[in-house]
């Protein structure tokens, strides 16, 4: 990487770069944390707080995956939202928009009383926090993703770009981890306050993480590029569905066996262990273990890309969910806590991480600058509706009428065969940025 590189008011150092990357990894971290603090606690214990369902377990935990699933309906209009502002006002400020909106979301969950308490009020009241922090989550990917990508130097888009899911990995960390030291406390201590505690403690996060994100300088190419064009009658998200419908496509089906994969590895997969015996907190360890390990094979996946190419990285990781998709369950069935570590590794560090690492600089590809937010934002999160959404609810759903995991097999291998065929529609040189077009990982100059 050359020392210096041009931004909007001079050249940026590497020094710059530096705290641009630690600014984002850690405020997408916090933010993640929040949003995934709800998976957890819906696989373990939403369902006989919120949604007492009789004596059966799995309606109850279907009730609080369903409250999980309209998280994801909601992602898409926080993304419509705050791809407009991020696009007409910049990224920043719609970066620290959403990390209030979640932060604040998250602690009420952790005041809300329970059905025993309130009624039916308790699961309505998180269901309404839930779609809050849908909304917030929605803006938020790709804003932390393009604060990376749009500051990163030439041939090493991906490689940075890839740090902005380092803070997603590292918000289920942080969140499995407050998970796992709660349920050592006595069951009865766990049900009635201590399962809260996670979610009380984001206002520190809060606060924390909106000291960070305000240091971030604007993103170097939206003050280029952006700012240098005529203000657009049409808003960003009708000009991104108007003149690239076909991107938006593309970028929902990279998503699906990435998110897909994802929320089945890492909510569903708590869920089955309860409903088979399998020692939850053997699985939470195993998690975070998995996604300790891919934060640092998703920023090889995206070092790879820019050096061999972003489709081929990305196929690797949908070819491989296609094979793993059946032994994975078949590992997890045999209880013994190493190949349920093995299943997690390959599933989340391998399979997940090589698509996960990819994905920020292959989407941002497919979008010109001054719709790239609202682009990024309407294919990635209108897919998570069905792949991350939907997915343990269906999984759930599925597993209760077989009693079998191989349904759920079934369901990844659909996903990963969507994902590899939309990789082959993707053209091979589309980066968009004025001066020049990055062709998966190689830079090719063009006359400005």
């Amino acid at each position: 990487m050359s020392n210096l590189q041009t931004g909007h008011n001079g050249p940026v150092n590497r020094a710059s770069m530096r705290r641009i990357v630690i600014a984002s990894v850690f405020g997408n971290a916090l933010e993640w944390y929040d949003f995934f603090l709800y998976g957890t606690a819906a696989a373990l214990i939403f369902g006989p707080l919120f949604f007492p369902a009789g004596t059966d377990p799995i309606v109850g935990t279907m009730g609080a995956f369903a409250g999980f699933a309209v998280g994801f309906f909601a992602r898409p209009v926080g993304g419509i939202i705050f791809g407009h502002i991020g696009d007409r006002h910049g990224r920043k400020k719609a970066l620290v928009m959403t990390l209030a909106i979640m932060g604040l979301a998250t602690f009420l969950m952790g005041l809300l009383p329970t059905f025993e308490q309130a009624g039916y009020l308790a699961p309505a009241s998180l269901v309404i926090l839930r779609i809050a922090q849908g909304v917030a989550s929605g803006g938020e990917w790709g804003g932390g993703v393009l604060m990376l990508s749009e500051n990163a130097p030439p041939g090493r888009i991906g490689f940075y770009a890839a740090w902005s899911q380092l803070g997603v990995s590292g918000g289920f960390v942080l969140s499995a981890a407050a998970f796992y030291l709660v349920q050592m406390l006595p069951q009865e201590d766990f049900m009635s306050w201590g399962w809260r505690l996670p979610f009380l403690a984001s206002i520190l996060i809060f606060g924390v993480g909106l000291y960070i994100r305000r240091s971030l300088p604007e993103s170097r190419e939206f003050e280029q590029e952006v700012k240098r064009r005529p203000k657009a009658e049409r808003p960003p998200a009708l000009e991104v569905l108007r003149n690239h419908p076909r991107e938006v496509f593309q970028a929902m089906g990279l998503r699906l066996a990435e998110n897909g994969c994802a929320y089945i590895f890492l909510a569903f997969v708590m869920a089955y262990a309860k409903l088979t015996g399998l020692s939850t907190q053997v699985v939470l360890g195993g998690v975070m273990l998995a996604m300790i390990v891919e934060a640092f094979t998703i920023l090889f996946w995206g070092w790879l890309s820019d050096i061999i190419g972003r489709r081929t990285v990305y196929a690797i990781g949908s070819i491989s969910l296609i094979v793993l998709a059946f032994p994975f369950f078949w590992m997890m069935d045999t209880h013994v806590t190493g190949w349920v570590y093995l299943a997690l590794l390959l599933g989340l560090a391998f399979s997940h991480g090589a698509m996960i690492g990819t994905q920020p600089a292959l989407m941002g590809e497919l979008f010109p600058a001054h719709v790239r937010y609202s682009g990024l934002a309407l294919g990635h999160e209108i897919a998570s509706i069905f792949s991350g959404g939907l997915a343990p609810l269906a999984a759930t759903a599925l597993f209760g009428i077989y009693k079998s995991s191989w349904p759920v097999s079934l369901m990844l291998v659909t996903f990963g065969v969507i994902t590899t065929l939309t990789l082959f529609s993707i053209r091979p040189a589309i980066r968009h940025t004025g001066s020049k077009e990055q062709v998966f990982g190689r830079e090719h100059l063009t006359e400005g």
